[in-house]
């Protein structure tokens, strides 16, 4: 079999681990292909569902898969017990993500929402009020990824911490309410170096993670478990809850993570599916997955002492934001909408528009993907 997964550590590294451990159980081979993290984001899935068995997913392209049918609904290929610890004890909304039309389309194996990376030594703690965020602005010690899609990333998160609620049903994504999270990401951006529009989140790590960088906290940020274990980077990087723009604490963080599907054209889908399970449950999740690098999605890893100590907490310092992160739309035209409006929140941002007018531009575009 051949799988097809992204080109970073944490989402090759445990994968090939777990294939090497199924073959030796006597499961069929499997052979593992990566493509860059801005593929993983844009590139399109159906290409990779003619030329592989198991796919690794985003959670946002399944009403496209879906509709086009690329992938299989994963329940049709296995018994609805093995899947039932999964659904019971996935992180936040992770299992919930690859659910859609009363189909489940792929198992969570990879939990992540943005989140706040901090710098112990440059920081006494990590942030815990968006308020204190404006004097490390003031002195230059704030980056934030700003790339597309992770400008609009930015603004779902800041629309959920103050408390905005976003109609993904439509017509409109974004209410009036909105303007105020967006002229806070726009007064942000504006006061920060604009390299950061250039920037993803491993760029932002890498740039805090280096020996002799001033750079002491990115507030939203998607976690990467790697750079919380010693040694990784020169810097160790801490990862903490969101801080809070009111009083109801780590809220409204946008739901990432990845998912394992089984292609439509699979030679062998049922054995394509039992790895599948068999890497999304609890005993690979708290094992092997997470000694590997993996950034598990099972509660069982995220709750075990022995996957926390080794990446300074990083489970335990996120599970509250995590635990309440918000679900992207993932009708068959999100995606599209996802690439485009980056870009004219970008434009906008840049040209200082009235937060109105972005946010006109931005409906506009959503009643387009629908």
């Amino acid at each position: 079999m051949r799988g097809m997964t992204w080109d970073h550590p944490r989402g090759y590294d445990p994968l090939v681990a777990a294939s090497a451990e199924w073959r030796a159980r006597g499961g069929p081979e499997i052979a593992w292909d990566r493509r860059s993290l801005q593929d993983f984001e844009s590139y399109p899935v159906e290409e990779l569902a003619r030329r592989y068995d198991l796919i690794v997913i985003d959670h946002p392209h399944v009403g496209q898969l879906a509709q086009h049918g690329c992938i299989a609904p994963i329940d049709t290929l296995v018994v609805p017990a093995e899947l039932a610890d999964i659904a019971a004890r996935s992180i936040g909304g992770s299992y919930e993500s690859y659910a859609w039309q009363g189909r489940q389309w792929a198992l969570p194996i990879d939990a992540a929402a943005q989140v706040q990376a901090w710098v112990p030594g440059r920081l006494a703690a990590p942030l815990t009020r968006w308020s204190e965020l404006a004097p490390l602005v003031a002195q230059r010690r704030v980056l934030l990824p700003l790339r597309p899609p992770h400008s609009l990333m930015a603004l779902f998160t800041l629309s959920g911490m103050f408390g905005v609620a976003l109609d993904i049903a439509g017509p409109d994504l974004f209410p009036a309410a909105a303007a105020a999270p967006l002229a806070a990401l726009a007064e942000l951006a504006d006061a920060l170096d604009p390299a950061c529009f250039d920037m993803d989140p491993i760029a932002v790590l890498e740039a805090m993670a280096a020996p002799d960088a001033a750079i002491a906290v990115a507030p939203l940020i998607y976690g990467y478990v790697s750079y919380a274990v010693q040694g990784f980077r020169p810097t160790r990087i801490g990862f903490a809850d969101l801080p809070a723009a009111g009083p109801a604490g780590p809220r409204g963080s946008v739901l990432g993570g990845t998912g394992i599907a089984v292609s439509a054209l699979a030679a062998d889908p049922e054995a394509a599916a039992c790895f599948a399970v068999w890497v999304a449950g609890a005993e690979v999740q708290q094992g092997l997955y997470a000694a590997k690098g993996g950034q598990p999605a099972h509660a069982c890893a995220w709750e075990a002492e022995a996957v926390n100590t080794p990446i300074a907490d990083f489970c335990r310092a996120t599970r509250a934001t995590l635990d309440r992160a918000w679900l992207r739309p993932r009708h068959h035209g999100y995606m599209a909408f996802q690439a485009i409006a980056s870009e004219r929140l970008n434009h906008g941002l840049c040209a200082r528009e009235a937060p109105a007018a972005i946010l006109a531009a931005l409906n506009a575009l959503y009643r387009d993907s629908l």
